[in-house]
């Protein structure tokens, strides 16, 4: 089974600097054909309902409303874009995603698959 990715974003113009945040996930995940899903948050009140609904506490900043682009794994969480670039710093982006490594790859297992990633920053 291949797992589904969820990239939730938005559309907004006037948000260039969400934008850059979303463009450099996407381009990462489509460079190394990592196979996901965008959901528009500004456009669709169900993602954007969904999304406010499963980001865990921790990871909410203080008004409450996570900005995008907010990553998961099917129902699970990966991170926000601070977590994600980290992962991709630190060579752990595959088990950051809940991902296998691709086969022949020099990916560091250094975090366990699955388990919810922590960041450093």
């Amino acid at each position: 089974i291949v797992a589904r990715l969820f990239v939730l974003y938005s559309w907004r113009k006037d948000l260039i600097y969400i934008r850059k945040k979303q463009q450099e996930v996407v381009g990462f995940l489509e460079a190394n054909k990592i196979d996901f899903k965008e959901l528009d948050i500004a456009g669709d009140e169900d993602n954007r309902k969904w999304m406010r609904e499963n980001v865990p506490g921790e990871k909410k900043p203080q008004n409450g409303i996570p900005l995008p682009p907010q990553i998961f794994n099917e129902e699970q969480y990966c991170g926000d874009f601070d977590s994600f670039f980290s992962a991709k710093e630190e060579n752990i982006i595959y088990s950051f995603l809940g991902l296998a490594p691709p086969p022949g790859s020099k990916v560091s297992l250094n975090h366990p698959i699955g388990a919810p990633y922590k960041s450093n920053i």
